[in-house]
């Protein structure tokens, strides 16, 4: 059987799916499994627990609580080991994987528990007891782990620890995202985009009378911030700036629904500690102070979210970004969500960053100091996050590029770090933004600069072709 054009796509698509995550990355889990053993030998009574509810197996209740019985002497025994030194410590990086892997047993654990808890009186009757012991202990033995092992305290909110993979899994991971180039090409080029950066950021600087030390002309943008409670104005009125901007010059169709649908809600503290500047789509999540926060987390909130950065990105998030591109991703090709990749979701939203530079959005001063912090800060994580991965830098270092060569606030740059190795990305995420935005960049030139499409032609067929979110 022949296969058009767009079903050979899916094919390509799919078999490197296959190959990458039921293949190699099925093994570098086994291989991280295998590091954490000693700190969780414990780990396979509880998964073959939630593998027979699953498999609805019936449950001899007496059993289960004896089975518990023994799992919390096993855990506080495995923690004894280690109190003792009966045990070699393990990397500081290998003791945090199995930290957030202790918790994550004691959540199948409590779900395993509630689905028979109270529904079966007998199973309430033998198990109730032995649960809250197993539960308690696996509570106390993460807590151990965080601060004995890792030697973070539990009150402790900037120290980050991180996982690097190393440069073969690097070059894998490259491999599978179609990118011909090595982790220190990739870093080349980073620096050739910052270098491209500092000299924009010093014309801008010269214009506000600040020469050519631009990072003064960034304290001074800083400064323009807007009172509490009045930033949600603020992103309401960038926003339908872009909005309108993207319309009235014909560069995408914007649908009314589309449009009208978006929403904002204020991120909570906690999440701010991880993201203290935006997160979108739908609905646009905005970094402010709170009145828990302390004087100086307040300043620094405020002038990390001053107008002139908030304008740079808004659009990322919402129009014509990442609110436009989930919206036409539900309704075309959906079934290739399995493939999304982070060079098209955040590489679309960071091309629009560079179109709108190259199209004179950014006329003042402020607003070019605005737009070249975000696009600096995209060099600076691909620098800092490969850095890491390779074994050459250390989050602390990663955290001073983007202070003293960015101009971010020390408490913004830790939740940038911070949520870059956290676990909850992948290892190349913090590379997408720029080498995904470059991309695009280059196909614009070849079709729209090239007179082969136009703008909204362009935009319009990625829009509907690409890879669903």
């Amino acid at each position: 059987m022949t296969l058009n054009h767009d079903e050979q796509v899916d094919y390509v698509l799919f078999q490197n799916y296959l190959e990458h995550h039921e293949q190699r990355g099925l093994g570098r889990t086994e291989a991280q499994l295998a590091e954490m053993a000693s700190l969780m030998p414990f780990a396979a009574t509880i998964s073959d627990l939630e593998d027979a509810r699953r498999q609805l197996t019936p449950i001899d209740a007496a059993k289960s609580a004896a089975l518990l019985n023994d799992l919390a002497k096993r855990i506080a025994a495995v923690q004894r080991s280690f109190e003792q030194k009966e045990l070699p410590s393990p990397k500081r990086t290998v003791a945090n994987r199995a930290a957030r892997t202790v918790g994550e047993l004691r959540n199948v654990l409590r779900r395993w528990y509630s689905y028979y808890n109270l529904y079966d009186p007998t199973f309430t009757w033998w198990c109730e007891s032995p649960f809250k012991a197993a539960d308690d202990a696996l509570a106390k033995y993460q807590g151990f782990i965080t601060s004995r092992l890792v030697g973070i305290a539990a009150d402790d909110k900037t120290t980050i620890i991180g996982d690097p993979i190393g440069r073969e899994a690097l070059v894998q991971e490259l491999k599978f995202e179609m990118i011909p180039y090595t982790p220190e090409e990739l870093i080349e080029i980073a620096n050739k985009e910052f270098e491209w950066c500092v000299t924009e950021f010093k014309k801008a600087s010269r214009e506000m009378g600040y020469g050519d030390d631009y990072m003064k002309a960034i304290e001074a943008v800083k400064q323009k911030y807007v009172e509490p409670g009045k930033q949600p104005e603020l992103i309401k009125k960038l926003a339908y700036e872009a909005i309108e901007y993207v319309e009235k010059n014909d560069l995408v169709t914007v649908p009314k629904i589309a449009r009208d649908g978006w929403r904002m809600e204020m991120m909570t503290p906690e999440r701010q500690l991880v993201a203290p500047f935006f997160l979108g789509g739908e609905t646009i999540l905005v970094s402010y102070p709170t009145d828990g926060m302390t004087h100086e987390q307040k300043m620094m909130s405020m002038r990390g979210n001053n107008p002139h950065f908030a304008r740079a990105v808004t659009h990322h998030e919402l129009i014509p970004g990442h609110h436009l591109q989930g919206f036409m991703a539900q309704r075309h090709r959906a079934y290739r969500g399995d493939f999304r990749t982070p060079f098209n979701t955040e590489g679309w939203a960071l091309y629009w960053e560079f179109l709108l530079w190259d199209r004179g959005f950014n006329k003042t001063p402020e607003d070019k100091i605005g737009a070249l912090f975000w696009r600096s800060h995209r060099a600076a994580r691909i620098i800092f996050s490969l850095n890491f991965h390779l074994g050459n830098w250390t989050p602390e270092q990663c955290v001073d590029l983007l202070v003293n060569k960015v101009g971010h606030e020390r408490d913004n740059a830790l939740g940038e770090v911070r949520r870059s190795f956290s676990g909850d990305y992948g290892p190349l995420y913090q590379i997408a933004y720029m080498m995904g935005g470059l991309q695009f960049h280059q196909m614009h030139r070849d079709l729209v600069d090239a007179k082969k499409m136009t703008d909204r032609q362009f935009h319009d067929a990625i829009l509907k072709k690409a890879l669903s979110l």
